[in-house]
């Protein structure tokens, strides 16, 4: 807000100095049809709906994708708590670390830079995490094998397997869905093109309003700039739902709230100070 209101009042202060320089200097006189101006404003119009809803189409996708993980990770801890015995803590403790560890890694991935102290302790697989090209992948990886050890030794049955494999496959869209948003830009062209559009528009702005409004056209100008670069600020700020600006989506919640989750079906303990990172604010943190 402060970036658009400093963008706005700049534009305050070129509509100033053009009303100062015709209205009291007679320094020049340009005219400009209505006609001409209404069309770029038409044309305008279309090019920020479809910017707009382009970025907000992306970022919905994010936010149904994270959804989806959400249904697949407490999917996979309830057939897992299904199969394996009451008394199996080590395994339960370990399937609940891999699975937490996913949307942990994922989020990681998603933002540049994995912080490994936010996974759950898994020793023997640890060292392999760090050197992975992609640690979700590994992680899922890891899961299957696990599940077929578990099949080896008929803890679970080739039905059982019917039921699990979704969840890892839907994991694994997932994350290839998410990594293709985040590799995927708008291209730098078009929105170049807009920006340079919004710009011209908003310099012819004073020069049309001028003859009909005088000095009350710098207040109006200001307030059509404010909705075109505020529209404008908004695409360019959430067509990357996974970073770090304050209207991304909040991914490290959801991952966190993902561990809580099953860790309860798994019936595995967790630490307080883990709990209550679901009941952070609506915000994007690290």
């Amino acid at each position: 807000i402060r970036l658009l209101l400093f963008r706005v009042t700049m534009v305050g202060i070129y509509g100033t100095a053009v009303a100062v320089a015709v209205l009291e200097f007679h320094t020049f006189t340009l005219t400009i049809g209505k006609e001409y101006f209404s069309f770029l404003g038409i044309m305008l119009s279309l090019l920020l709906v479809f910017r707009t809803n382009t970025a907000y189409d992306r970022y919905y996708e994010g936010r149904r994708l994270w959804g989806q993980l959400v249904s697949h990770c407490r999917g996979l801890a309830m057939e897992i708590n299904a199969v394996l015995p009451r008394d199996a803590a080590q395994s339960r403790r370990y399937f609940a670390a891999l699975i937490s560890n996913f949307p942990l890694a994922l989020k990681g991935t998603l933002r540049g830079r994995i912080n490994y102290d936010q996974l759950e302790a898994t020793p023997d697989i640890m060292e392999r995490l760090r050197t992975a090209e992609s640690v979700p992948t590994t992680i899922v990886a890891y899961l299957q094998e696990s599940i077929e050890q578990l099949r080896r030794v008929e803890v679970i049955t080739p039905t059982h397997l019917l039921t699990i494999k979704p969840h890892l496959l839907g994991m694994m869209e997932v994350n290839g869905s998410c990594e293709r948003i985040k590799s995927t830009p708008i291209p730098f062209s078009y929105s170049f093109f807009i920006k340079m559009f919004i710009t011209i528009f908003i310099a012819v702005m004073p020069i049309v309003l001028l003859s009909t409004c005088g000095y009350f056209m710098i207040p109006i100008t200001m307030i059509g700039a404010y909705v075109l670069l505020g529209l404008e600020m908004i695409g360019t700020e959430i067509e990357q739902p996974f970073g770090l600006d304050s209207n991304d989506l909040p991914i490290s919640q959801l991952a966190n709230k993902i561990r809580v989750s099953v860790h309860d079906v798994l019936r595995v303990d967790l630490h307080e100070q883990k709990r209550q990172l679901v009941a952070l604010p609506y915000s994007v943190i690290h």
